[in-house]
């Protein structure tokens, strides 16, 4: 015989209902938020054999070679901004050099003096709040300079190459960090050449011991971009190489050398900015608009060559977070390398699309 159901056991029944039904809706929710979340691989690029990063290989113009450095899948957060670092090798480097790898006995002594994929690595684990993708710039000649002497219209080829390495990310947002050792601030101050004023999509720029093209007139264009925002840093690295000894020679003049391009560069900024300047027995640091103006010089009173060392020891780390929270948080700058345990083992075989 049918018997109407009790009123309690009604809303046991409705209760029980929506409960699944919250549920459902729930795991509905959490799965699709977590596909949504989940990173994807970048058009175009290949998978490393090394930390399983996002690798691709460029030619351009046939005149230089592009090597995209970028995070693992897993690694990329596509609700972050990502920051491209244009790294402008030193002369006579080539991107696997630059990148650096275990050195084995035999191997070129340039695999173990910059350490970039390293240190890249190392910033990626210290969350800089965005997504860091590291580019190799080489030049067919290996040296920038030479490169620019070849082109007369190198500043409108820069600015080509500049958009064609960004329209890799067109699905991200983007901004531009500057950069590069030696000679490759050659390629900086080519870039600048053809983009005056500096594009607001450029965040940061740093001269590993590279401002040896520096001019007065580029003290006014960084001063521009400098008051614009509070975003904007420059980071500055260079020693004493006007006394430096190469053979018992000095091998730089007088006012050729990083040492007396970057003084120039610090003296022509303090003209609209009060700087702070502290100094020890081997740093002298010179800060302002609260340390994102930093130039730091490395005195020379054994006369040595220091200039891989001041990239090697941490200076690419210490140029892309000066002026942040992270500086120096985990690390020295001229000190240990704190990226030991991130050196890949062998190069990347070199394909270029």
């Amino acid at each position: 015989m049918y018997s109407t159901p009790r009123t309690s056991d009604l809303q046991g029944r409705l209760i029980t209902s929506t409960s699944k039904y919250i549920r459902l809706t729930l795991a509905i929710l959490l799965f699709s938020g977590l596909l949504n979340c989940q990173p994807t691989s970048i058009p175009g690029f290949s998978s490393s054999p090394y930390f399983e990063e996002q690798i691709q290989t460029l030619r351009f113009k046939d005149m230089m070679t592009i090597h995209i450095n970028a995070p693992a899948i897993s690694e990329l957060d596509p609700d972050r901004p990502i920051g491209i670092a244009l790294f402008a090798l030193p002369n006579g480097n080539t991107i696997e050099q630059t990148a650096g790898k275990v050195l084995q006995e035999g191997d070129d002594w340039h695999y173990n003096i910059q350490h970039i994929a390293a240190q890249t690595r190392y910033l990626r684990q210290d969350h800089l709040g965005y997504n860091l993708v590291t580019v190799y710039l080489e030049a067919d000649q290996l040296s920038w300079p030479a490169w620019k002497a070849s082109q007369p219209e190198y500043a409108a080829i820069v600015q080509e190459l500049v958009s064609m390495i960004r329209a890799q990310f067109s699905e991200y947002e983007t901004f531009l960090i500057l950069t590069g050792h030696s000679g490759g601030g050659r390629f900086v101050f080519s870039f600048l050449d053809g983009a005056n004023p500096i594009p607001e999509y450029v965040k940061r720029i740093c001269f590993l011991d590279s401002d040896y093209g520096y001019e007065h007139h580029y003290g006014d264009q960084l001063r521009e971009w400098l008051d614009r925002s509070s975003d904007h840093y420059l980071s500055v690295l260079a020693y004493n190489d006007s006394i430096a000894l190469y053979k018992g020679k000095t091998f730089v003049s007088a006012t050729g050398g990083t040492w007396y391009r970057s003084r120039m560069m610090q003296q022509d900024l303090a003209e609209y900015y009060p700087f702070q300047t502290k100094e020890n027995d081997d740093l002298i640091h010179h800060r302002a608009l609260d340390g994102r103006i930093m130039i730091t010089l490395k005195k020379n009173p054994d006369r040595g060559i220091y200039h891989t060392e001041q990239v090697e020891l941490n200076g690419f780390i210490h140029t892309m977070v000066s002026g942040t929270e992270r500086e120096s948080v985990g690390y020295e700058y001229f000190g240990d390398r704190v990226y030991e345990d991130l050196i890949q083992a062998e190069e990347l075989p070199r394909t270029a699309e």
